[in-house]
């Protein structure tokens, strides 16, 4: 099934993130390699996909995993939780409808 990871991060966490990314985009491309990634990304804290020094408020994750409890096993093991980028990781079951 499907699961929605939603994370938000700390305030002033762009220089934590930026010395993590590679560890954590190393999980992302082994999920997409399975073919268990749907989509993932950052949620700018301005208007703008690229916000400079203003950095980033989260990431959106949405992948496969075989239950909840490793969906947020997952989660909660990524680097960015580690290095304190995150503040608070969700999980929920998601449903895939369009497009």
């Amino acid at each position: 099934m499907l699961y929605v990871i939603i994370a938000e991060d700390v305030d002033n966490s762009l220089e934590k993130r930026l010395a993590t990314r590679p560890d954590h985009l190393a999980r992302l491309q082994a999920l997409k390699d399975a073919g268990r990634l749907t989509l993932a990304g950052p949620c700018p804290n301005i208007d703008n996909e690229d916000p400079g020094p203003a950095g980033f408020s989260g990431s959106v994750i949405v992948a496969k995993f075989d239950s909840l409890a490793a969906a947020k096993s997952w989660a909660n093991a990524d680097p960015y939780v580690a290095a304190g980028v995150y503040s608070n990781v969700s999980v929920k079951p998601f449903k895939y409808v369009l497009p």
